[in-house]
Formats: C-alpha cells, structure tokens, sequence
C-alpha cells in the first residue's frame, strides 16, 4: 500500500477540529465600503464623460444603474450586521449583483469599447481569492457570458454632434478575448496563490497548536516529578508516625482502625504520584537526557501497535563511542514523534531508528519495511495538505498532509535539516525497502551543554 503523506486530522488540532484550507470569510462591511468605493468611481466617470469630453451617455439610466447599487448598500449598511461574515452562496450572491450592475452599466457606455469594462475582472479576483471552488466557477462563467454580452449587444458611445466613438471590430474582438483570458488567468493565479497562503496559515496553526501541547505535557511531567519529589519527604513521615501509632494502640482497636485508615491513604497517595509521573515519563523534569533516552521516549506510544521498532545507536568510525546528551526540547520530541508514527503506520512489520554522531553533528534515520512514498511526491514531502492519490494503508486514515509538515517545521526550528527519499535498491540491509527519513543536526544546535544541571524546583506562579 502507498505512503500517504499525511497525518491523522484530528492529531494537530485536537478531536474534530480540521484546519479548513478554503475556510475564508468575507466581512460585510468591506463589501459594502468596497461598493461604496465604486459607486463613487461609476457616478464620477458618468459626470466626467459629459462635462470634460462632451460625450452623449444616458445619464438618467446610468444613474439610475448607479442608484439601484446604492439602494442595496443603504439596505445592509442599515440593516445588516456590521460584523457578518459571508461565504459561500451569500458572498457568491453579493459578487454577482455588483458583475451585473457594472455589465449593465458597460452596456450603456459603449460595451468593450469603454475602457472601464477592464473592471469585471474584479468581482472574480475577489471571489478566487476568498472563496471555495464553486463559487469562484459560478462567477467566473457569469463573467465571461456578460463580457460577451456586452461584447455583442451595447449601445455606441457618441459625441453631442453625433460623431460615434467605436473601436475596430478587430480590436473590440481583441479586448473580449484579452478580458477573457484575464478572467481564467487571474482567477486561477490568483486561487493558487490564495490557496497556499491559507493552507499554508492553517498548517502552521497546527503546528502551533501541537507544539503548545507538547510543551504543556513537558511542564506537567515537570510538576508532576517535583511534587512526589516535594511530597515523598512528609508522606513517609506520615506513614512513620501512623505505623508508630498502630503500635501503640494495639487495645484500641477503634482508633487503631483510624490510624491504620491514615497509612492506606498516604500509601494510595505515593501510589498515585508514582503512577503520574510514570504517565508523564520518568526524566520530563529532566533539560537533557542522552540520545537513545530521548529516542525512545519519541518512539514509546508507538512500541505496542504491533510493528517492531527498533533503536540503534552507533558513533561513526574515528569517533569516541560515548553517547551524546541532547537537549529535551518539546520541539525535538513531538517532531520526532510524528516521523515515528508515520513511519509505523505505514511499516509492513517493522521501523528501524538509527542514531549516528560525530564531534560536529548528529544524524538520525528512520526507515521501515513499507512501500514507501509515491514517487511523484517525493519532490512535495514536507508541504502542508500534499495528500497521495491512492488509497490509504488504513480505512479510518483521514489524511490531511499535516504530520510531516508540523515534523519537519519543529525539527527545523531546532536547527535540523531534513530529507525524504525511498530506500536504495541492493543496500546493505534489502528489508529495509521503504521509506527513508534522515534528520541532520550541527552537534551544537542540540548538545546538552556539559554542566547542564536541573536546579532547584521553583514555585508555580499563578
């Protein structure tokens, strides 16, 4: 089965909360300012063409054009809620009203012989850029049939003297199929470019949203440590005096029970810390831990699914063989996290995990027993929302391309540098036929300082 590029939806942002990549509103009131804008334009042009050219134009239609526009923009800015945000059919509706009225407008003006017809490009500029897919086709087939309207069926332009102002048919031709091809050009540049923008935003909120997640994981594992820490002290002195007390009224047997009653419950409390801090690993009060440490608290949520993950640690030749400590950040942990899931999710049976250093840098490698990424997507790994077109390894897998992305924006905050390829034929190891994640650090980006120490625990602020 091929390697979807991607992680589960609801890994990033929590249960039932997906980043929407077309998931843009439009404010009313930007509309109806963006209206007012070219109501002012449209009965500027109109008073221009008659006082400064001496051009005969329908004033009384045209403004009445005009003012239907005005009518409606009175209405919302009257009656609709100045914070309404509209999308899809709505935002659609409002666009399409302004396409008509300035059609119509052309319509009376000369058609594509007024320069002014340039500007229903506009109305689906706005919509590729804001809108969903469908929406933005609506706008874009109304346009092109009323700029071929307009095209065809307009009244001339005229001097006063009666003398008409009419471009060549060849050029009239020209204009509507350079105002055409405007429209299918612009509205598609502009998608794409929209697109990326939110599906780019989107991602990086998940990224956010994980690294918050994990960095509240890491202090909780922290406070949890240093309260069985704080707590361990008083909690024996309790169960030594209880112990004490049981002792001395072995004829009481009422109050015996009492202070047998006061040891069960300090006994259930270390139990309790104990068992918490094991939920939130052993060391996470730890800064730096050593690199198989931190390795395998990356890979331990995904040991018991099955697949064999396997963790091995070697110096490269001519290097002294003492494994390095590492710094614990959250970041580290979660990106690598999201590699090793991906990885198992997609194993036939087994992931490798390699570590490697030198005195200047340290290289990790993840590998399993798969068949590895499409190859027409190898050149896009690591983009937010880069899906595979075949089917996924696991029916419930909502793919959503966010896993690699939030992997390899994490690590390389940390100063990694990452690259994803399949495995190489007729390799050392032919069972490792699948993917190949390596993660390159400068050893000074991530190496725990030599006399890094925990310090004190420090009280919790409020």
């Amino acid at each position: 089965m091929a390697r979807q590029i991607a992680e589960r939806g609801t890994s990033a942002l929590g249960p039932g909360l997906t980043p929407d990549p077309e998931g843009a509103w439009l404010s009313l009131r930007t509309l109806i300012l963006l209206r007012w804008m070219a109501v002012a334009g449209q009965a500027a042009a109109l008073i221009a063409a008659i006082s400064f050219f001496d051009l005969d134009v329908p004033l009384g239609t045209g403004l009445l054009i005009v003012g239907v526009s005005v009518a409606v923009n009175l209405t919302l800015a009257l009656r609709g809620p100045g914070n309404l945000r509209l999308t899809g059919t709505p935002a659609m509706l409002m666009l399409l009203f302004d396409l008509v009225q300035l059609a119509a407008l052309i319509g009376i003006t000369g058609g594509l012989s007024n320069p002014f017809a340039l500007l229903m490009l506009a109305p689906v500029t706005v919509a590729a850029s804001a809108l969903t897919l469908r929406p933005t086709l609506v706008l874009g087939g109304v346009s092109i049939l009323l700029v071929t309207l307009v095209w065809r069926i307009h009244l001339p332009l005229h001097y006063r003297n009666g003398t008409v102002v009419e471009m060549p048919d060849l050029f009239r031709f020209g204009f509507w199929l350079a105002t055409v091809i405007g429209i299918l050009f612009l509205g598609l540049y502009v998608r794409r470019v929209a697109t990326e923008v939110r599906s780019m935003s989107n991602a990086l909120l998940a990224t956010q949203m994980a690294l918050a997640r994990e960095q509240k994981l890491t202090d909780l594992g922290g406070v949890v440590a240093a309260a069985a820490h704080e707590l361990g002290t008083p909690l024996a002195t309790i169960k030594l005096v209880s112990a004490e007390m049981m002792d001395a009224l072995e004829g009481q047997p009422d109050i015996r029970e009492d202070a047998q009653l006061i040891r069960e419950q300090a006994d259930r409390c270390t139990a309790i810390l104990r068992s918490m801090g094991r939920a939130g690993k052993d060391d996470l009060h730890m800064h730096a831990a050593p690199l198989g440490a931190v390795l395998r608290e990356a890979a331990e949520p995904h040991m018991h699914r099955g697949k064999t993950v396997g963790i091995d640690l070697t110096p490269d030749p001519g290097t002294p063989g003492r494994e390095p400590s590492i710094l614990r950040r959250p970041e580290i942990i979660h990106g690598l996290r999201n590699l090793i899931q991906n990885a198992v999710d997609f194993s036939a049976a087994q992931v490798w995990i390699e570590g490697e250093w030198t005195s200047d840098r340290i290289l990790l490698r993840i590998t399993d027993d798969g068949e590895g990424y499409p190859p027409q997507l190898l050149g896009r790994i690591g983009d937010p929302f880069v899906r595979s077109r075949r089917a996924p390894a696991r029916p419930e897998y909502e793919g959503m391309g966010l896993g690699l992305f939030i992997a390899k924006t994490l690590l390389e905050r940390t100063g990694a540098r990452l690259s994803f390829a399949n495995a190489a034929e007729g390799r050392a190891h032919p069972e490792r036929r699948g993917a190949v994640v390596e993660v390159t650090w400068p050893a000074a980006a991530v190496r725990a300082p030599a006399d890094l120490a925990v310090g004190a625990n420090r009280p919790i602020e409020g």
